[in-house]
């Protein structure tokens, strides 16, 4: 597993803690960050949710973004995030919360001051009960403002909703069996083309 692109390209990041981490793959995380790229989302601050080894947030980093913060309950897990964070020198540019994301999610709603981020990624394990209800609660969440995008992996035999409070559905791509889908978040109106990220 290594950084595909940007300054930190080619570094090589430390694997799962374990089993119970299910990283994805360079090829999908290519495919992914193509697609991003393609339609002109460049964020800024990024969170990445059900971090495992970090490696989604540590590619925005070597890419485009400024910030990013990182969401994963398990100590061994967060404790990777950590080290490939230290090895990619991006600790002062980031911040690991070792809890799980219902809890970041529950603080984020209390806080009046919580700021959005351009990028939210999510990849949960594809047997996570609380998949459709998570991506609900974050899609009504005072993370998302408007133009803030966020990407789910997810298996094939996954059927996401087209809308999930204001994240609407923009794109879905299958690679055997890894699915990554796309959504922006939007006002009242049907969404076309995004807005540009980097705001």
């Amino acid at each position: 597993m290594r950084v595909i692109a940007g300054e930190r390209r080619g570094f090589q990041l430390k694997g799962p803690a374990g089993s119970f981490t299910r990283p994805m793959s360079d090829k999908i995380k290519g495919a992914l960050f193509s697609m991003l790229a393609s339609l002109g989302v460049e964020p800024e601050r990024v969170l990445d949710l059900y971090a495992g080894t970090g490696s989604i947030g540590i590619e925005a980093l070597s890419r485009w973004a400024d910030e990013a913060d990182f969401v994963e309950q398990n100590a061994a897990a967060a404790a990777v995030v950590r080290a490939n964070l230290a090895h990619t020198r991006y600790t002062d540019v980031s911040h690991v919360y070792q809890e799980p994301v219902a809890t970041f999610l529950a603080r984020a709603e209390r806080n009046p001051e919580t700021r959005p981020y351009d990028l939210i990624v999510m990849d949960p394990p594809y047997a996570d009960p609380d998949l459709m209800p998570m991506l609900e609660r974050v899609g009504r969440s005072p993370l998302v403002e408007s133009a803030t995008v966020l990407a789910i992996g997810h298996s094939p035999r996954v059927d996401l909703p087209e809308q999930a409070g204001r994240l609407r559905r923009w794109r879905e791509r299958c690679h055997g069996d890894s699915c990554f889908s796309v959504y922006e978040a939007v006002g009242d109106e049907a969404p076309g083309e995004p807005g540009v990220g980097g705001a």
